[in-house]
């Protein structure tokens, strides 16, 4: 915590905001010392730097605290994944579809999966018929396709994202 300033002099900012122009470093450690706070240097990268005289533990605590709430306030996207058989009845089918728009309105990505199981993937056509009744029933000004039907190992995929 006690490190040094190493410049001559700097650019002071006091308590109370008010700007005193370029001082002798030393007379600012002395003006902070006065005043029973510390002096900061916030800005490092000018040829005078810019110091402030003030509580750094406060300080501190307030950086932490704009962090924590910048943090909260970020989105991170997930891959939301819905498993389907192809032979999928019309009501399971609705039930996917508001599934997925609700995955997509929350802002993730949905991975749409078709399984196929033993002999099965003699009729991975109709898989691909369904995968692409997916893509004709929810692409439109909300939700585009991400990557088309295509075949992985036993099961055809199919990649939404919201637009």
């Amino acid at each position: 915590m006690n490190e040094r300033i190493r410049s001559k002099e700097v650019r002071l900012i006091d308590d109370k905001g008010e700007n005193h122009g370029v001082v002798p470093t030393s007379e600012a450690l002395q003006m902070a010392e006065d005043a029973d706070l510390d002096l900061v240097v916030v800005s490092q990268n000018q040829d005078i730097p810019v110091a402030k005289i003030l509580n750094y533990g406060k300080y501190k605590y307030e950086l932490e605290k704009k962090a924590k709430e910048a943090k909260k306030k970020q989105h991170t996207v997930d891959v939301k994944e819905v498993k389907v058989r192809y032979k999928i009845d019309t009501h399971d089918y609705q039930v996917r579809i508001k599934n997925i728009n609700k995955f997509i309105a929350q802002g993730n990505k949905v991975k749409v999966v078709v399984m196929l199981r033993g002999r099965e993937m003699q009729h991975s056509n109709l898989a691909f018929d369904l995968a692409n009744r997916f893509m004709e029933d929810l692409v439109g000004d909300t939700i585009v396709v991400e990557k088309k039907p295509h075949l992985e190992g036993r099961n055809v995929t199919l990649f939404l994202g919201p637009a």
